[in-house]
C-alpha cells in the first residue's frame, strides 16, 4: 500500500506542466504581437477546430467533408501537375 501512494506521488512530480504559447512584444508594438498570435493561431488550427466544434457534425458528415478535401486536393494536384510536366 505504501509503495503504491509513494510511486502516484513520484509521478506527479515527473510529469511536464502544460507549455503555452508566447509572443513577446517588441518596443511596445501590442498590435504586432497580436498579428504574430493570431499567425500562430491559425498555424496550430485553434480557429478552424473552433469553427468544426460550434455544431455537432455526425461521424457519416465528417467522413463526407474529409473526402471531398481530399478530393480537392488530388484534383488540384493533378491540375499543377498537368501544368508542369504536360501530362
Amino acid at each position: 500500500m505504501y509503495y503504491k501512494n509513494n510511486f502516484k506521488r513520484n509521478r506527479r512530480k515527473q510529469e511536464k506542466p502544460l507549455g503555452g504559447m508566447t509572443v513577446t512584444v517588441r518596443n511596445g508594438d501590442v498590435n504586432g504581437a497580436l498579428r504574430v498570435l493570431k499567425k500562430k493561431l491559425i498555424k496550430e488550427g485553434v480557429f478552424q477546430e473552433l469553427r468544426e466544434r460550434t455544431y455537432y457534425e455526425s461521424r457519416g458528415t465528417k467522413r463526407r467533408k474529409a473526402k471531398a478535401a481530399a478530393t480537392r486536393r488530388y484534383k488540384r494536384k493533378m491540375l499543377k501537375r498537368q501544368e508542369e510536366l504536360g501530362y
